[in-house]
């Protein structure tokens, strides 16, 4: 398993670095997975997820329980820093519209490879615009659009996505005897699931769930090395190619990970909560950021203000009080 794992990393790198333009091979693996999991969802919701588990979900939704004795602080912060875009996820959004050309970003150039793509003529640190009526008329025209495809390709998808599974789950696994409480879960998952509709369908549940962390991971390392590239080009190094730090910044990531998985860390549930908890982390510090960069550099008209504002401070509270909770627990543990 580990040395399956390292060559999904180099893989990835590959992906990221010979692609002529990333972010189009980037949105062609999320576009192929989203593709699986829609036909997932389909074919499980029709013959897998039972009418019990149909009727139950709206008392599920309605009246969830939080279950924070089971789970630990930790893994319940894990579990909200993930539930739909968390951690650095939220911040790159800005980049990957540059890259598609929404907006302002038509007039900013893509990431592409060093070694297989063109480089792009255009300014690459940005600008701001002034606040004629004009410009402003852009601006809410593209503020408009966007808002309506984050609220179908982000909101609308992950609510579905995230329903779909936890009912999956519910419906083949829930109160089994000796259910492990790993990711060997999933194992068992598929078994239940083969027994229901057929041998077939545990191997398509399988294939697709691994495609889909294999291009969640693809998408992870893009958007760490992508900010990572954007702020050393920005704020430090003006001068230097955006795309050439970007591929090394990639590459350096592999080899990290590389490195953590020789070292014996293979678990993919403890990875996954410290993956987790730091994205929670990072959402608390981020979130008070932007709001102090937002009303401070933006100009007025477009700067965050009424339910957003408060959302932001939500975010502040929330990821704040978990985290502080997450670390006194785990110093608590570590020194008694």
């Amino acid at each position: 398993a580990t040395w399956i794992a390292i060559g999904m990393l180099i893989v990835i790198g590959l992906i990221l670095t010979l692609a002529p333009v990333v972010y189009v091979a980037l949105e062609g693996a999320q576009k192929l997975k989203v593709a699986a999991v829609v036909l997932l969802f389909v074919v499980g919701g029709i013959v897998a997820v039972g009418a019990s588990a149909w009727a139950d979900a709206p008392q599920i939704i309605t009246r969830p329980g939080i279950p924070v004795e089971q789970l630990g602080i930790a893994t319940l912060l894990g579990a909200l820093a993930f539930a739909g875009a968390g951690g650095g996820q939220n911040l790159v959004q800005s980049n990957w519209m540059r890259d598609k050309g929404f907006g302002m970003g038509e007039y900013v150039p893509r990431l592409v490879s060093p070694i297989t793509g063109q480089p792009e003529a255009k300014p690459s640190t940005g600008y701001i615009f002034e606040p004629t009526s004009a410009n402003l008329s852009r601006w809410k025209g593209w503020w408009k659009f966007a808002n309506v495809e984050q609220l179908c390709t982000f909101v609308l998808i992950t609510f579905f996505t995230i329903l779909f599974t936890s009912l999956l789950a519910y419906s083949t696994v829930y109160g089994r005897e000796g259910l492990a409480s790993n990711i060997g879960f999933i194992k068992t998952e598929g078994e239940v699931l083969a027994e229901r509709v057929g041998s077939w369908f545990k191997y398509f549940f399988w294939i697709i769930g691994s495609f889909s962390l294999f291009a969640a991971a693809l998408g992870i390392v893009d958007y760490t090395s992508r900010l990572a590239a954007d702020v050393l080009k920005t704020s430090y190094a003006r001068k230097a190619n955006e795309s050439k730090m970007y591929a090394g910044l990639v590459w350096g990531l592999v080899g990290v990970g590389i490195a953590v998985l020789l070292a014996g860390f293979d678990q993919p549930i403890v990875l996954l909560v410290i993956a987790a908890v730091v994205g929670g982390f990072m959402m608390f510090i981020y979130s008070g950021l932007l709001i102090l960069i937002n009303r401070k550099i933006l100009p007025s008209p477009i700067r965050i203000r009424g339910v957003r504002l408060g959302a932001m401070i939500w975010s502040i509270l929330l990821f704040g009080t978990l985290s502080f909770l997450t670390f006194r627990d785990q110093l608590a543990k570590l020194f008694g």
